[in-house]
């Protein structure tokens, strides 16, 4: 039987071509399918890379037509408003209809199941607040910054040039321009499409120095001082890790390398450009207060932070001891959590791989205000934030401002057909394809992109006023719950342990904290084994 739809089709080419040759020629039209089809059958039989298509000529390719199409079968016919993953259909609507200027309302209730484990709410006030009518902002910089740095509380997280589309990298740097939010870079570098359209751009400075390096794929410090020199530059970002691969590097193969990435990036034609999976510069705790110091120095006194998944807790702990032994503090933090996404990551790292968000923000909030340096130092969170609650919810647990990529994606059209890896992006987003990326119109999508970015603070605004507050940096953890179990409800502040200032320096009355801070040490990553 399962060879039956190949002699079928055998057996109607030859009967096409007899009665086209002896009746009506009418009977060849059929074979500009039939003949391909018979061959694509005889071709089956006789290879030997699928045992699959041995078995089944021609209808086994059914197989691999909906293997490729699932993606798109599931999103659209399969799952539900809230089912779906990364992003569920309500939250991809959300963003979509923000971006278009849509009002975004919800008729006849929720569809969460507010009883079930893990249902979040925010607490509202009975005395509401006036909404606030001016935008919020956070200013970064410390004692030793000598240009600080005012910053939307929402912005676009890192996405290079190389991952992203000129036209979408130009869409972005344009809303980010009319809406005084900045654009992280990514690792690839400020290329001219970060800069063409004036918007406050966050450099992003990786492993492979991108932007910023000699041949060798050391640190160069002249071609820093140019590229931070840039006016948009207003604040750079050390990448350490990120949430989808963690500790896991990356090649850019040299077939794939253009005259522009490579002007961008500062690499040679002809070879692979490699992103190593840690940095050369520093390789201690200390050593990378020295190296924010340098780049301080450098920039003249541009904030300068770093950005990370939390992995081994005590190596954070670690660089918290190099930061009060040396003095020399970053100006800012991005905690990215396991839950954030990219281009390609092997399944492993992106499913099993870095503390997820909450829990790491949560980490790193208590352990500089175990140290008393919470005041001293700005923390921002990347992972999934792209709803007003979502926002709230993470200023709430410690971070000061929050930045997403794909939640900006979508606004510039991406419709999570999760093929940013094959350069084959359906709507020009993660793609260099000249002609898919045509399809992305830069003064349409820089506009959703504004309005994404507007119509979600206003939200916030609407719900921080909800709240009782003033501002979102009002937020505390005990104004978020968290449904523990089927009847159980913990507040934030109840749910998870928060430092008081200063206790990591005396007797820690936590035991998992205390045993942590024992093991860090300023001179070394290596203190997680204890």
């Amino acid at each position: 039987m399962r060879y039956t739809p190949f002699i079928l089709i055998v057996i109607l080419t030859l009967l096409c071509f007899i009665l086209g040759i002896a009746v009506n020629d009418d009977f060849l039209w059929p074979l500009l399918a039939l003949i391909p089809l018979s061959l694509l059958g005889i071709w089956d039989l006789v290879q030997t890379h699928h045992s699959i298509t041995r078995n089944y000529p021609i209808i086994a390719h059914l197989r691999f037509m909906f293997e490729m199409i699932r993606p798109e079968i599931h999103q659209y016919f399969v799952e539900s408003n809230i089912d779906g993953r990364p992003f569920n259909n309500d939250a991809r609507s959300l963003i979509y209809e923000r971006a278009k200027n849509i009002d975004g309302l919800k008729p006849f209730g929720t569809e969460l199941d507010v009883y079930g484990e893990e249902y979040e709410w925010l607490n509202h006030s009975m005395a509401p607040h006036p909404k606030a009518e001016e935008p919020f902002r956070t200013t970064v910089g410390g004692p030793d910054c000598k240009q600080p740095y005012s910053c939307s509380v929402f912005n676009i997280s890192a996405m290079s040039f190389g991952a992203l589309s000129p036209n979408a990298l130009l869409a972005l740097n344009a809303g980010a321009k009319k809406g005084n939010f900045y654009h992280c870079t990514g690792e690839g570098g400020v290329s001219p499409y970060h800069l063409k359209n004036g918007g406050d751009l966050v450099w992003q400075i990786g492993t492979g120095y991108f932007g910023c390096r000699n041949n060798d794929g050391t640190f160069n410090p002249d071609l820093f001082r140019e590229q931070a020199s840039h006016a948009a530059v207003k604040m750079i970002e050390i990448k350490i890790s990120q949430g989808a691969k963690p500790g896991h590097g990356g090649v850019l193969p040299a077939a794939k390398i253009t005259t522009e990435i490579a002007s961008t990036r500062k690499i040679l034609m002809g070879q692979d450009c490699i992103s190593p999976p840690g940095h050369n510069t520093f390789s201690t705790p200390v050593g990378l207060c020295e190296y924010i110091a340098q780049l301080r120095e450098l920039s003249n006194g541009k904030p300068i932070g770093f950005k990370l998944c939390i992995g081994h807790p005590s190596e954070f702990l670690s660089v918290c001891k190099a930061m009060l032994q040396t003095g020399i503090l970053p100006d800012f933090i991005t905690v990215d959590g396991g839950e954030g996404g990219t281009g390609a990551a092997p399944l492993e790292f992106s499913d099993n791989m870095g503390m997820p968000l909450k829990t790491g923000l949560i980490f790193v909030h208590n352990a500089l205000v175990g140290c008393n340096l919470r005041d001293k130092i700005k923390v921002a969170a990347a992972g999934k934030v792209s709803s007003a609650f979502t926002l709230a919810r993470t200023l709430a647990i410690g971070a000061d401002w929050c930045n997403s990529a794909r939640g900006f994606m979508m606004a510039v059209g991406c419709i999570q057909a999760q093929s940013c890896h094959t350069n084959e992006c359906p709507v020009g987003v993660a793609t260099q394809d000249p002609q898919r990326q045509k399809a992305l119109n830069v003064a349409n999508k820089s506009e959703r992109t504004f309005n994404f970015h507007r119509n979600t603070m206003e939200a916030l605004a609407e719900v921080i006023a909800a709240a009782g507050l003033a501002h979102p940096n009002e937020l505390r953890p005990w104004h978020i719950y968290l449904r523990s179990k089927r009847t159980e409800v913990l507040s934030y502040y109840e749910a998870f342990d928060f430092l008081k200032p200063g206790e990591l320096l005396s007797d820690c009355p936590y035991p998992v904290y205390q045993k942590l801070w024992d093991l860090a040490s300023a001179d070394t990553f290596e203190t997680h084994h204890g």
